[in-house]
């Protein structure tokens, strides 16, 4: 068992514990970054308690691996840093220290062998999350880690000890109240809130004068005001090999439609320019390629040889091999003239407009910007209004498309503050 920071004998520690032979930490937040920040302190030789408001650890790590479970991406890493925009300059270098070849090892440390999809994402074979996260728990068990869940996170006391609401406080009405010679938050952001995720934490920073920025969603759908004609025949239908352009920047990859608007990875990697251009302008224009391996003069031939007398279905089909949802999404929203001859067809082919007039909820957003704004942290993470106090992982205000570049970030950002906890700690 790792002995809890009031029963220890010895001097104050700097955020007023009392420290024996190994300096205590508590971590709030058992998700990624928290399990993977217990892991690399507890290998120092601290005590380690994690805390977590839910009966389990790790639930949306556990959801998004119901999926696919992508762990990180295996493009070059100057492109890779490219993802997190203007969070970049922050983030390299946890990369640095941690790159996703280093993750791809420390999962097979695990026992738990990786692949590269065609996407060039990267998995672990079988595409599940629970063996992955049943070995860890192992590992972190062996390491002295202990795991406290249904320890809902309430603040600070009096005396500067953390207070949590737990299955007794429902009797007693007292919080428990936990001294630690330092604290790393890791709380996730504010989607998936009955997993845990609710950003919860955020009134209790703010009080404390600590830099918030606005949740916002990240990764998440976006509205188009479709007919009901066409959601009625479309709803869920795949959008395959497509690409998306908006503002300057292209994204191939997939979407779905959905009966709210569209949703899926190649609109995601746009997400955060629209969801901008949304707020200051009210909507956004993007455009669809719907054939981006070809370009316009050869769409056009081989429209041109389609007798016009045919369906724009058959001709499209017989032409270009393009079915499903496509003939109906040509004709959303279109004049007679958009598909009266070739060149016309054509061009809607490889930019179609579609007005995208808000992003979805936060509670239908895979992951969120917002949270402590970076400039509230030193180099080693650490909160500079908040001695001792560490945050991590989807709380900082920082955001990255799907694609392993979210997991990738909590993994090595952990990393980053646990070197800077035991640099404090000295």
């Amino acid at each position: 068992m790792v002995p809890q920071a009031a029963e220890q004998e010895g001097r104050q520690g700097p955020t007023g514990a009392v420290i024996g032979q190994c300096p205590t930490v508590a971590i709030i937040g058992a998700g990624p970054a928290g399990l993977m920040a217990a892991e690399a302190l507890a290998a120092r030789g601290i005590a380690v308690t994690v805390y977590d408001a839910m009966p389990s650890p790790a639930r949306k790590f556990l959801m998004a691996g119901r999926g696919g479970l992508n762990i990180t991406h295996s493009e070059p890493l100057d492109r890779f840093i490219t993802r997190y925009g203007g969070a970049a300059p922050v983030v390299k270098p946890w990369l640095d220290r941690f790159t996703p070849a280093d993750l791809r090892a420390w999962v097979h440390g695990l026992g738990i062998e990786t692949f590269v999809g065609s996407s060039g994402r990267v998995f672990p074979v079988g595409l599940k999350a629970s063996p992955l996260l049943r070995a860890w728990l192992r590992r972190l068990d062996g390491l002295g880690v202990t795991l406290k869940a249904r320890h809902r996170w309430t603040g600070w006391d009096a005396n500067g000890a953390l207070t949590f609401e737990t299955p007794a406080f429902g009797r007693s009405g007292v919080p428990l109240a936990v001294a630690a010679d330092a604290t790393l938050l890791a709380l996730g952001g504010a989607s998936w809130p009955r997993l845990g995720s609710d950003g919860g934490w955020a009134p209790l920073l703010a009080a404390k004068g600590v830099d918030l920025a606005p949740f916002r969603a990240a990764n998440a759908g976006f509205d188009v005001a479709w007919s009901p004609t066409f959601v009625e025949r479309a709803e869920g239908q795949p959008l395959k090999r497509i690409a998306l352009s908006f503002a300057g920047q292209t994204s191939r990859g997939e979407a779905v439609v959905t009966r709210t608007g569209l949703e899926g990875g190649a609109l995601y990697a746009l997400g955060a320019a629209v969801r901008e251009a949304i707020a200051r302008d009210g909507q956004a224009v993007l455009h669809i390629d719907l054939k981006p391996d070809l370009d316009l003069g050869a769409l056009m031939a081989r429209l041109a040889k389609a007798p016009p007398s045919e369906s724009l279905k058959n001709r499209l089909r017989k032409a270009l091999g393009l079915e499903g949802v496509i003939p109906a999404l040509l004709r959303e929203g279109a004049t007679p003239a958009d598909l009266a001859t070739p060149a016309a067809l054509a061009a809607r082919l490889k930019a179609l407009p579609i007005t995208l007039s808000a992003i979805r909820p936060l509670d239908r957003a895979i992951s969120t910007a917002g949270g402590i704004t970076l400039t509230e942290l030193d180099e080693h993470l650490m909160l500079r209004r908040l001695p001792g106090v560490f945050a991590v992982g989807e709380m900082l205000d920082w955001e990255a498309p799907t694609g392993g570049y979210l997991l990738q970030a909590c993994f090595s950002g952990a990393l980053a503050a646990a070197e800077g906890v035991a640099t404090f700690l000295g």
